[in-house]
């Protein structure tokens, strides 16, 4: 009897022990960026052939984003285009590559 509770409870422990508590950012923090497309710059918004699916949460995201006017040049600082954008964007709510949430401050990997 003792046997079989030392080895459910082993069980147990091996199966959470291998599932992580939070995943790992799927953002490269050196280079802010993802798949290839640096996650900073001009963004367009599209229906169809987007870059990167993008889901909007309001906790835990792998990337905080701040909308500007100017100046996009740091991690996480979007500016909202039509035309000439650095990378194209699709807003799902499913099967994102991207996670983001909106901020006023601090944007930037978590």
């Amino acid at each position: 009897m003792t046997r079989l509770f030392l080895a459910a409870l082993a069980a147990t422990f091996l199966c959470f022990s291998a599932t992580p508590v939070f995943a790992k950012s799927k953002v490269n923090k050196g280079s802010c960026s993802l798949k290839g497309k640096k996650l900073f710059g001009k963004v367009k918004i599209v229906k169809h052939h987007a870059d990167l699916k993008v889901k909007v949460v309001k906790h835990h995201p792998d990337l905080k984003v701040k909308k500007v006017k100017n100046f996009p040049n740091k991690c996480g600082k979007w500016k909202i285009v039509e035309h000439h954008a650095d990378f194209k964007i699709k807003l799902v709510d499913h099967h994102a590559d991207l996670k983001v949430k909106w901020v006023n401050n601090f944007p930037g990997v978590p």
